[in-house]
């Protein structure tokens, strides 16, 4: 069954292929040209991924990413860009991309990795698979997570938080722990680069109703109680 595609892309040569590549695998694919336009694609629009240029006229694909993710959007998003260096990758995958793919790149890659993202979301939980906490349940394997039975639709930078919070359930996470387990980092970083993502993670937590789950050890770090 084919996707509904958003390609926010403004290279009117890598458009072309795409669009037509992805066509003839089945998808329906739109195109927004620059970063206002794919803002307000999303917003008026229903699509099961988007595929996100960074270098884009307007508004940039990083804000981009950040103003959907800030709206609460759990839209997948492979970001599509000619910077490949490590701390690209990182910014990208921190603002809460799916993936990152460095051009060039094919249609059949690009599909190849929208399978494989949607398919770790659609999954269902199998015994043994799954970690609780209270009512929160999360699946390594599936990169799925639920709450009182109702599915949690979370970025990779928010599931690998919730990952970790339940797998010390009932411990005190510190922040430098999350740093190091979710961003890899060995540093404090001189942003609060943890208390924004755990608070867009809060926010996910209680979309459907009841309490925050998330109790803030002050100064310290994060509890989540089993």
């Amino acid at each position: 069954m084919g996707l509904n595609l958003l390609l926010v892309e403004d290279d009117a040569a890598l458009v072309a292929m795409l669009e037509r590549d992805l066509r003839e695998m089945g998808h329906h694919v739109s195109v927004a040209t620059d970063g206002r336009a794919a803002i307000e694609a999303v917003t008026r629009d229903r699509f099961d991924a988007m595929i996100l240029d960074l270098m884009l006229p307007t508004v940039d694909g990083l804000s981009v990413l950040q103003r959907i993710r800030q709206d609460g959007m759990g839209l997948p998003v492979i970001i599509l860009s000619a910077l490949g260096r490590p701390v690209e990758k990182v910014e990208g995958l921190d603002a809460g991309a799916d993936d990152y793919v460095v051009k060039p790149v094919t249609a059949a890659e690009l599909n190849a990795r929208l399978n494989a993202i949607l398919r770790g979301r659609r999954q269902p939980a199998q015994d043994g698979d799954t970690l609780r906490a209270g009512d929160i349940v999360v699946s390594p394997a599936r990169f799925r997570a639920w709450r009182d039975g109702k599915a949690v639709d979370l970025s990779k930078i928010e599931f690998n938080l919730l990952l970790e919070l339940v797998r010390n359930v009932d411990s005190i996470v510190t922040r430098a722990m999350l740093l190091e387990k979710v961003w890899g980092y060995d540093f404090e970083p001189a942003t609060n680069l943890v208390d924004v993502h755990i608070r867009r993670l809060r926010a996910k937590l209680t979309a459907n109703g009841g309490d925050d789950p998330i109790s803030t050890v002050r100064g310290v770090g994060y509890l989540l109680p089993g």
